[in-house]
Order: C-alpha cells, then sequence, then structure tokens
C-alpha cells in the first residue's frame, strides 16, 4: 500500500515541484560542467585554479540560469521528451558556452577552446541525461509498479506513431509493439517501440500477454482493416480501429474513435452484386423510385446513378427527405446529364399517382415506400395497411394502366411466417403484387425480399451507436434475438438485379449467410468504438448492455424463404428465386374486400383477426407466433 502510495507521488507531483527540480538540477549541471573543466586544466588543487578562470564561472553560472529560463528547459514536460526538446537543450548550451569563451578570452585565461569545449558537451550531456534518466524511471514505475496494460498498434506510419506518443503518456495503457506491412521498417525502433512483421502477428502478441490491438491504418486499407479485426475477435482479443489521427484532433483531444461502418460488423465477406445486367436493363429509362427519401430509396437512387438513366424520378411522401435526397443527388446526377424530378405525394393517392407517372413517361418503378417500423406499425395498424397494402394495389394497378414495363416490390424477411402487423401488411403485398403479375403479361412484376439493413434509419447500427456515444446502456430485446444483416449497398444492388433477372411475380432473396445475434453485433460496436463492456461481476468497464424483452409482433428469429426446397438458381451466384404458393385470385380479391373495409371503418379488430387468419394459411397452422398479432400492442 505504501509503495502504491509512494509510486502515484512520484508521477503525480505537483507542476511547480517538478519544474523547481528540473531548475535545481540543471544549475547543479552547469557547476558539475564547470567545474569538471577547470579541473581537467588546473588539476585538483583548487587553490593553484586561476582568479580569473573562477570569475569566468561565476559570470557563466549566473547567465546559464539566465537561459534556462529564457529557453524555458525548467518547463519541458518530460513524458513528452523528445528530440525538439534536446535541440532546444542544445540551443541554451550553444550560448552559454559562447558566453563562456568570451569571457575566458578576455579575462586572459589559459587555454580558453579546450576548456569550453569541455564544458559545454558535460553540461548538454547531463541536462539531456537527466531528462532521459527521469523519463526512465517514470516509465518503469508506471509499467512495473501500476500495471499498465500491454497495447500493440498495427500501422507504423504518421497515425501509428503519434497515436503511440499519446498513449504512452496514459498511466493506464503502454506501447509494446508496432506490427507492420512494409518490410522496409522491421527491425526498427520507433520511440523505443519496435517494428515488428505483421505475419503470425497474433502470436507474437499472446507470447508478450498483449490484451489490446489499435489499428491505425488509412481508410483505403479497409480490406486489410477488416481482416485485422476478424483475426483479433476469433482470438477474443480486445480490437480497436481509428481512421486518422488528424480525426482525434478534430475531437479536440477526445477520446472518441471514428464512427464503426456497416461492413465492418458484417461477419461475412461482401456480396459482389455488381453484374452488367443492371446498366443494360437501366439505362437510357425514365425511372420512379418511390420512398425516395427513406434509407433504402435514398441509397436506390445514389446506385441508379451509376446506371446511367435518362431520368429518374423521386416519390416521397416527407417534404424534409425529399428535399435532403433531391439535393444530395443534384450535383451529381447533372455531371452525367442524368434529369431529376421530385414529387411529393403518398403511395395511397391514386390521382396524384396516374398524373406522375402519365406526365413523365415513367417506364421502371421500384417500390421501396413502406411503413415499416415493426412497433409503431404495430400500434398503428390501419395506417399500415393503408400505405403498405392499399398504397402497393393502388401503385400497381396504375403501373398496368400506363403500360410501365417493370414494377420491383421492396419487401423484407419479416413477411415470411409473419408474426406482426408490419410483416403480415408486406406478405399481403407479395400476394397481391404475384396475384396482379397472373393478368398483366405486359408489366414485369418481381419482389426482393432481405434482411435488416445495417446502417438504415431504422436498424440497430445507429441507434447502439448513439446509446454508446451517451454512455450507454446499449438495449437488446432479447440475448437469444437473431437477424440476418447487410449493407444498404447490397440491398439496393439486389433489389437492381432483380429487376434485370426478373420474368414475372419472382421473389428474389440473397445468400446472406448466418444470422447473427443482435447482442454480439452491439458487443462488436461497443468494442469497435473504443469502449469495454460492463461486467456486473468484475464490475469493469463502461458501457452496459440491458436487455429489455421482446417488443410487441418481433420473432427471436427471421427467415428469408419459407422452405429451402424452394429456391432455384439465377445468373447470380448469391441471388435466389423463390417459388412460394400464391392465392387464388378470388382469395386475394376477397381478402381485399375485406381489409379495404376494416380500413375504412377504422376497425382495428376486425384489421387483427383478418391478419391473423392469413397467417393461420400461410403457415399452415395456428402457432403461438400468430397469437402475436391479436394481442394489440402486447407480446405474450
Amino acid at each position: 500500500m505504501y509503495r502504491k502510495m509512494l509510486i502515484a507521488g512520484l508521477t503525480s507531483l505537483p507542476r511547480n515541484v517538478v519544474r523547481a527540480i528540473l531548475l535545481v538540477t540543471d544549475i547543479a549541471v552547469l557547476v558539475i560542467a564547470l567545474s569538471l573543466g577547470n579541473l581537467f586544466i588546473h588539476g585538483t588543487d583548487l587553490g593553484g585554479w586561476p582568479r580569473v578562470n573562477l570569475w569566468a564561472c561565476s559570470g557563466t553560472l549566473l547567465l546559464g540560469a539566465a537561459l534556462i529560463f529564457g529557453f524555458r528547459l525548467h518547463r519541458i514536460k518530460l513524458v513528452t521528451f523528445n528530440a525538439n526538446d534536446v535541440l532546444n537543450i542544445a540551443r541554451a548550451n550553444f550560448v552559454t558556452a559562447a558566453a563562456y569563451l568570451m569571457l575566458l578570452a578576455l579575462l586572459a585565461a589559459e587555454r580558453p577552446v579546450v576548456t569550453t569545449f569541455i564544458f559545454g558537451a558535460i553540461s548538454l550531456a547531463g541536462m539531456v541525461s537527466s531528462r532521459a534518466i527521469a523519463v526512465a524511471l517514470l516509465s518503469y514505475l508506471r509499467d512495473h509498479m501500476q500495471r499498465r496494460k500491454k497495447v500493440a498498434i498495427f500501422g507504423a506510419g504518421a497515425t501509428g506513431i503519434q497515436l503511440a506518443a499519446a498513449l504512452n503518456q496514459s498511466s493506464n495503457t503502454r506501447v509494446v509493439a508496432f506490427f507492420d506491412d512494409n518490410p522496409a521498417l522491421h527491425g526498427m525502433e520507433i520511440g523505443g517501440i519496435p517494428v515488428f512483421p505483421s505475419k503470425n502477428f497474433m502470436a507474437h502478441m499472446f507470447h508478450n500477454s498483449i490484451s489490446k490491438m489499435m489499428i491505425a491504418l488509412p481508410d483505403t486499407a479497409q480490406q486489410r482493416r477488416d481482416s485485422i479485426i476478424k483475426q483479433c475477435e476469433y482470438a477474443d482479443l480486445d480490437v480497436q480501429a481509428l481512421s486518422s489521427f488528424a480525426d482525434i484532433l478534430v475531437e479536440r483531444g477526445s477520446s472518441k474513435l471514428r464512427t464503426v461502418e456497416p461492413d465492418e460488423v458484417l461477419h461475412r465477406d461482401k456480396v459482389n452484386l455488381d453484374a452488367p445486367e443492371v446498366a443494360k436493363t437501366y439505362a437510357g429509362r425514365v425511372v420512379m423510385v418511390t420512398g425516395a427519401g427513406g434509407s433504402i430509396g435514398a441509397e436506390l437512387c445514389r446506385q441508379l446513378l451509376r446506371c446511367r438513366p435518362a431520368k429518374i424520378i423521386l416519390f416521397e411522401i416527407g417534404e424534409y427527405n425529399l428535399y435532403r435526397i433531391e439535393r444530395a443527388l443534384r450535383e451529381q446526377a447533372q455531371q452525367h446529364d442524368i434529369c431529376l424530378a421530385a414529387y411529393l405525394g403518398s403511395v395511397t393517392n391514386e390521382n396524384r399517382l396516374r398524373h406522375v407517372i402519365r406526365t413523365e413517361n415513367v417506364e421502371i418503378i421500384v417500390h421501396a415506400a413502406a411503413y415499416k417500423h415493426v412497433p409503431l406499425v404495430e400500434h398503428n395498424e390501419i395506417e399500415g395497411a393503408r400505405n403498405n397494402i392499399i398504397g402497393t394495389r393502388t401503385l400497381a394497378h396504375i403501373a398496368i394502366e400506363e403500360a410501365v414495363e417493370r414494377f420491383i416490390l421492396v419487401s423484407t424477411d419479416k413477411a415470411v411466417r409473419p408474426t406482426s402487423i408490419m410483416g403480415t401488411t408486406k406478405r399481403i403485398a407479395e400476394l397481391l403484387v404475384q396475384d396482379i403479375q397472373t393478368r398483366a403479361p405486359e408489366t414485369t412484376f418481381s419482389i426482393v425480399r432481405f434482411g435488416n439493413v445495417l446502417g438504415s434509419s431504422g436498424s440497430v447500427l445507429p441507434l447502439f451507436q448513439a446509446q454508446i456515444e451517451s454512455g450507454g446502456p446499449v438495449t437488446v430485446t432479447h440475448p437469444e434475438v437473431q437477424r440476418y444483416f447487410m449493407t444498404a449497398t447490397e440491398a439496393t444492388r439486389l433489389i437492381l438485379l432483380a429487376g434485370a433477372f426478373a420474368s414475372g411475380g419472382d421473389v428474389f432473396v440473397l445468400d446472406m449467410g448466418k444470422p447473427q445475434k443482435i447482442i454480439n453485433l452491439a458487443r462488436k460496436l461497443i468494442r469497435l468504438s473504443g469502449r469495454q463492456e460492463f461486467d456486473p461481476k468484475t464490475g469493469k468497464g463502461d458501457i452496459e448492455i440491458k436487455v429489455t424483452g421482446l417488443r410487441p409482433g418481433e420473432k427471436l428469429y427471421e427467415e428469408l424463404f419459407i422452405s429451402p426446397k424452394n429456391l432455384r438458381a439465377t445468373p447470380h451466384a448469391k441471388i435466389f428465386r423463390a417459388e412460394e404458393d400464391i392465392l387464388s385470385e378470388i382469395e386475394i380479391a376477397g381478402l381485399m374486400r375485406e381489409i379495404q373495409n376494416a380500413i375504412e371503418k377504422e376497425d382495428a379488430g376486425m384489421l387483427r383477426k383478418l391478419f391473423v387468419t392469413e397467417s393461420q394459411k400461410l403457415s399452415g397452422k395456428r402457432t403461438a407466433q400468430t397469437e402475436i398479432i391479436t394481442q394489440n400492442g402486447t407480446h405474450q
């Protein structure tokens, strides 16, 4: 205990005390240097030293003390002692030695040049050495007494070097190794820290008990960064990434690291969805995107710009969202000579839709407008059904009337064996589109079904990041909840590919790998954001993960298709066509009449009963899951 108190006292001395110690030490070095210079020339008999030398020493000592103040040597911070500080000490010593030489010459002292050289060399070496010894002592006390956490940095470039300098000032961390892919750096030491080859870096970390890896690679090395993160996570090592030291400076020295990108939290390789069919399908066409201001709709518009259509029609109910996406796309569209037209309106407004489609001669419709937030739609079932079902039917019928060539419905994995109002509305919309296709040979209808889109407005990624930024807790509804995840880029390219592959009434799904637990995603985001999950047993960590319970209509597991036996290949290896049973025209017509009647009467109870019945038909039997839809906002 006393040892710890002593160490704490030595490593946290008041600033004025440290400055006083440095000042006294430097003056003592001057005295020793002057004495040794005279001893070398005049011997150990102090009485035999020339009086003029004593006068020169006294004057030099006074001037040297003044120069220590003038060059602010006593204010040098030991934890940041570097080459610039050494250069500043050298300047002060040069001026002091020059003054000493002038005094010796003026007083006609014996051998002034040799005496001055000895004095200057000893003085410079003494001031630098005293500080180096102090730095080494403080470092030893922090490393071996305070048990600082060992950290390695991947990337020995400018960002990594500056990061190491910053971390070594901390009382909690100590950088012990650099790893780098550049063979020219291997075997070097940077600021006393060795640089090792990146090959087998994991073995080196385990051998030296290094518990944390800091990644300081440029944004252009995204693939390499992802590889390192995967290796560290597989070995259960703490890993933290930052983009550039400049980003930290912008944050005014805070410990906030860069925002974690959606690609980094996917536990699978990116799916390559580039295909020549996409550009051919949309090039030179007039494409209308409904819900253009939403997360998916906006990314769809960005991806469409790459296909060089003649015109993109932005259709959106929200004024601000429409303004934002139109402004974001305007400059790029002008550069590629692509026209943009922004229209406010709802997909339930038949006259508005007909006017826009007819006026603009729309050839392709991508229908992304929908209410998708499960808990909100669960408590607003009438509007959810009106927008997601009636809106889809209205838009599809007008597309047929106006001879639109292609109609792509953006759907969701929640439509498979739905347990929520939102999922059921999207499943009925799918069935509706498939039924309409049977009587519309001139318009090609298709459906694209995918899982959660990381980074979208309703996804967990921005929610978790906001919760981490505010200090937690990060809320997870259930420890076993699993979801399929994809990026917005993957989702929108899949949609566009579906339009190219569609032959009529198709349901397209993407091979998204294995589903991921939401709680594991939360833990990964906490680590990548530079924080540590709170452990209630040990009391360590700063971000708590709190389980809140399943929300109304929420599943533990999501599915992309009803049965893997019904999947068929497409021209793309990762995209499949799901062949699923559909309802007859009579069944669809009867269902739509009842839904329309419930909506007109604003009868939520009637609507829920209809949805339960429909879920039973689609599932083939009544299950505990279908009961969720009847609870009117309460999960059982």
